[in-house]
């Protein structure tokens, strides 16, 4: 979280020097690859078989969780924990330059290379985005980039979505959040291609 907090700092300082439309263009292949990639996967099980991790056990990252989808504790073990923290670096580079939501690329971090069930990777960056925000939010405020008027009923909505969807993700089989997750960030991706491509940003 602090890796990732550091990064959207950075790109927030950048974003305000650095011309966009290219980061935009490559932010979209990134995210065509990952949606690739998280759809390849989506038959993995949880609980398979993961290199070991030094920093990771001396941290105790590896836990455990009840899935009601599955009626069972699912116990996991997180790998290549560096490789973790330099992925939540570059997303909050990401998230600071472009202003989109890092959740797009530490969900597939978290899922692909550390190796965690896709539930906690959602639900951790879920926890992770309020504290990468507000990282930033007061760079944005002070800059003028941020309408305190729009941003209230847009939080609005939000909130209302998010307790939607926390209430979907308890109930829902892996294999289905990585497709939805999967054609979420393709469309993400195709966005940013398009304004990158065209210039409309």
């Amino acid at each position: 979280m602090r890796s990732a907090a550091l990064g959207l700092l950075a790109g927030a300082f950048v974003a305000g020097v650095v011309g966009g439309r290219w980061l935009f263009v490559v932010f979209g292949l990134v995210l065509g690859y990952s949606a690739l990639a998280m759809f390849r996967h989506r038959h993995d099980e949880s609980g398979a078989p993961v290199p070991p991790d030094a920093l990771a056990d001396r941290l105790r990252l590896h836990g455990a969780y009840f899935d009601q989808a599955e009626g069972r504790e699912v116990v996991y073990r997180v790998a290549r924990t560096p490789l973790g923290l330099a992925l939540m670096f570059v997303a909050g580079v990401v998230s600071g330059l472009l202003g989109i939501g890092s959740g797009a690329l530490k969900v597939p971090a978290m899922d692909l290379a550390m190796r965690l069930p896709i539930k906690v990777s959602t639900a951790t960056s879920n926890f992770m985005i309020g504290v990468t925000a507000a990282a930033s939010a007061g760079i944005y405020l002070h800059r003028g980039y941020i309408d305190p008027g729009l941003s209230m009923p847009v939080m609005l909505g939000v909130l209302a979505g998010s307790l939607v969807g926390t209430r979907i993700l308890v109930k829902a089989e892996t294999k289905w959040l990585r497709i939805i997750f999967s054609a979420v960030i393709v469309l993400l991706g195709i966005e940013m291609l398009y304004k990158g491509l065209t210039g409309n940003l």
